[in-house]
């Protein structure tokens, strides 16, 4: 919690304020939030392919979720082919 920028105090008191959580479990949910948008683009492919086929989805499908996903991210990676999706995960 040392690492964040002053202005997430500010946000951290709005949420305190309208959540009724407290200031400690919102730190922690903050850190988890700036933790999973500054996922690599890699990780974050390799992660949801390997999630995407628990579920037991084909690549086929899992390639166009990933990449509607990556284009809906609060600030998106760059478009990505199913065949550049493919080489990130299988190399």
């Amino acid at each position: 919690m040392a690492d964040r920028h002053a202005g997430v105090d500010d946000l951290l008191d709005h949420l305190e304020r309208t959540s009724g959580l407290g200031r400690s479990a919102l730190g922690r949910l903050v850190d988890e939030v700036v933790a999973y948008f500054a996922e690599p683009l890699e990780r974050f492919v390799t992660r949801r392919h390997a999630e995407l086929q628990a579920d037991d989805l084909r690549n086929d499908a899992i390639f166009e979720r990933i990449a509607a996903e990556l284009a809906a991210r609060r600030f998106p990676g760059p478009a990505l082919t199913a065949r550049q999706l493919r080489r990130m995960i299988y190399g």
